[in-house]
């Protein structure tokens, strides 16, 4: 099998993950449980997989850091790739995406959710273990700004992993060993680059956090996501990555910087047929501020468990909210994002063919530079950046 054969055979089994090794048979991940696929695989042939993924140009520094990262649209599904040696030769990790645009709604996240990403400038932390569905969360996050607000928003991924089309917002995405080195190269840039929304695809190293927790006192909004289970240890791993000695003025920027932190985990619905996210939500008030600026993060579980009224979720409350909630969206078979993703500008645009000469062409009327403190009127163009690129297009 081909691997664009073997990426359909497994998003057509609903996988969310398909790994190869070489003399193993492809397994896929359905429902959080690994399953096999077809007959083992030749190291050969997964040589040549690898040549097919990674680009010529880049093959070099596959070579030296014997591990790639790329993301890359194959038989309509859009996969991450991590292709990295094993013992046995070349294997890949292969993360299969939702074929549709994440939003709140569609992800079946509480409709609280959407008033987070209201807030001008602070901090919110998506976190929970790999595969738990944070990269989708933040993309709900950036796709409900993009289609109720005029902000500019920046994302720095590695690799991208959801591609947006601009609606109301103005949208960059910057790929890290693509578009830019480095999380600290791309994050020193951005505040020259005057966002609104930043987002970090993963805060790994204490420089990544320190810049990010800059970024978010200096009037933006900063969404990130972190490895942890629970938000307590999602607030206390932050802390703990930065020495001792200054752990203490840490910990006070992140309290005066914090606007929420959702710890995710996906659970199957035999009733559905779909894992959804169960969350666990941290507000920032004033208590739990206190408890940051104090390193008392013991303290954190059992404000949670009180704080329902300042919209604080526990793992039990937001499943019991799941049990009794009515209407669900259950993903489709031929549901897409055509209409809303576009594919990153990675190859040469189309030629444009010449337009016909008017019979006549008439004079341009004359440009005169304005007076010193002459207003000058702009006509708004109605439609926001989807009209404009439809006219592009």
């Amino acid at each position: 099998m081909t691997l664009e054969q073997l990426i359909a055979a497994a998003h057509q089994e609903g996988a969310s993950d398909l790994h190869l090794e070489p003399g193993l048979p492809p397994a896929m991940r359905i429902r959080g449980t690994l399953r096999p696929l077809g007959e083992p695989l030749p190291s050969a042939t997964l040589l040549e997989f690898a040549h097919q993924v990674i680009p010529e140009e880049h093959w070099a520094d596959f070579i030296s850091r014997r591990s790639a990262d790329l993301s890359r649209a194959l038989r309509g599904v859009r996969c991450r790739f991590n292709v990295f040696h094993t013992a046995r030769g070349i294997g890949f990790a292969i993360r299969l995406l939702s074929s549709f645009q994440a939003t709140i709604d569609k992800l079946n996240l509480h409709p609280d959710f959407k008033k987070l990403v209201a807030h001008q400038h602070g901090l919110i932390l998506v976190s929970g273990p790999t595969g738990s569905g944070k990269s989708s969360t933040l993309a709900a996050f950036i796709q409900e700004i993009n289609l109720t607000e005029t902000r500019h928003i920046l994302t720095i991924e590695s690799p991208i992993e959801y591609t947006f089309r601009p609606r109301k917002a103005y949208i960059r995405q910057r790929e890290v060993g693509r578009d830019t080195p480095s999380f600290e190269q791309a994050l020193l840039d951005a505040l020259r680059e005057d966002p609104d929304v930043l987002m970090v695809g993963e805060m790994r190293d204490p420089e990544t956090m320190r810049l990010t927790l800059s970024a978010s006192e200096t009037g933006h909004l900063v969404l990130a996501t972190v490895h942890s289970s629970t938000c307590a240890e999602a607030v206390q791993r932050v802390a703990s990555a930065f020495p001792a000695e200054i752990q203490s003025a840490v910990c006070s920027q992140l309290a005066d910087s914090l606007i929420a932190v959702i710890s995710q985990r996906l659970h199957f619905r035999p009733e559905l047929n779909i894992r959804v996210p169960e969350c666990e939500v941290l507000i920032a008030t004033h208590a739990i501020k206190n408890f940051i600026r104090n390193r008392d993060f013991f303290k954190i579980p059992s404000a949670l468990e009180t704080g329902a009224d300042h919209g604080m979720w526990t793992f039990q409350r937001y499943r019991n909210w799941l049990d009794s909630r009515k209407t669900w969206h259950i993903p489709q078979a031929g549901e897409s994002a055509e209409s809303e993703e576009v594919e990153m500008a990675s190859a040469p645009l189309p030629p444009v063919a010449p337009k016909a000469k008017p019979a006549k062409p008439s004079a341009p009327p004359p440009v005169t530079a304005p007076r010193p403190g002459e207003r000058i009127e702009i006509e708004p163009v109605e439609g926001g950046w989807e009209k404009i690129l439809k006219k592009l297009e």
